[in-house]
């Protein structure tokens, strides 16, 4: 009987992945996989590492708001990456009902966190190129604090009633789904009866969710980039272009491998999403920020 409503046969899952590779095929993408999630945490564990240890970097809003979404990038790829490594070494093996969605839960959590955090990092942008006279206040590392705080809490609680309405559908098998995480569309398709009115609130609250984050992000930027282009050519010019590119990189990194998932399904632009673009954005934003790479420079220096 399954735990959620006492009516359903199926109890565990079986995330087929990609059932299509041979032996070699599974061997060679368990080491990419591999070596993209130690490169994933170490990129963004040395950033967090990096912000803890200089307390120069503490106080600034755009470190604390770097800081901490490097740590979520490295519970992200946490909650999927060594179930993938698993699955690919023990083909067939199930996953429980309990774990596969307390996956889901925590998985669309952390992306969820991810969108309000770059409209945060947006936000701080905004106020620091737009209105810097005002931004050490609006901007004080209480305020940051907080809205980091605030990210997190809207981020755990977006998509608890979703999750919940799928967890209480019946699911009478097949228990297999085609696809290396638990993911809503899989687990739609695999319920007894077609449930519209689920289906409907989930995919509503995602969409709500991505076009007010992006929306947000694009407006902020477009203000950002007006004020920039008003300021004489020089460092101060260069360096807030620099800063906003980088983001915006991110930005279109995070949101269209979303779009390509949401468009095509395929598992090859999902993985993409789910396991490259934590590997990239370190490489893409915060290890090219100068200040970033001294304060790694100094905390080596200082443990030596």
């Amino acid at each position: 009987m399954n735990p959620a409503n006492g009516t359903s046969s199926v109890t565990k899952f079986i995330l087929l992945g990609f059932p299509s590779l041979s032996r070699l095929g599974r061997d060679l993408t368990c080491a990419l996989l591999s070596f993209i999630y130690a490169g994933t945490l170490a990129g963004n564990l040395s950033i967090v590492w990096a912000v803890l240890r200089d307390p120069r970097l503490q106080d600034l809003p755009m470190y604390i708001l770097l800081g901490n979404f490097a740590w979520l990038e490295v519970g992200y790829v946490t909650t999927t990456v060594p179930r993938m490594l698993f699955d690919l070494m023990n083909p067939g093996v199930p996953i429980s009902f309990h774990a596969c969605f307390v996956q889901f839960y925590v998985l669309f959590s952390m992306g969820t966190t991810e969108c309000f955090l770059l409209a945060a990092m947006a936000l701080d942008r905004y106020l620091a190129i737009c209105h810097p006279l005002r931004y050490p206040i609006l901007m004080s590392p209480q305020s940051s604090w907080l809205l980091v705080a605030s990210c997190w809490l809207v981020g755990f609680l977006w998509f608890i009633g979703p999750v919940a309405l799928i967890s209480q559908l019946s699911f009478c098998g097949p228990n297999t789904l085609d696809y290396f995480v638990c993911d809503p569309g899989p687990l739609l398709a695999a319920s007894c009866a077609p449930a519209p009115w689920t289906e409907q609130t989930f995919y509503t609250t995602s969409y709500l969710l991505l076009f007010t984050t992006f929306l947000f992000i694009l407006t902020s930027y477009g203000l950002v980039i007006r004020a920039v282009l008003r300021l004489p050519a020089g460092a101060g010019r260069h360096k807030a272009f620099s800063t906003c590119i980088s983001h915006l990189a991110i930005v279109g990194l995070y949101y269209g491998s979303l779009l390509g998932t949401s468009v095509t399904s395929g598992k090859v632009v999902t993985l993409f999403y789910m396991v490259g673009t934590p590997f990239l954005n370190p490489l893409i934003y915060s290890l090219r920020n100068k200040e970033t790479k001294e304060a790694l420079r100094r905390t080596l220096l200082r443990g030596r």
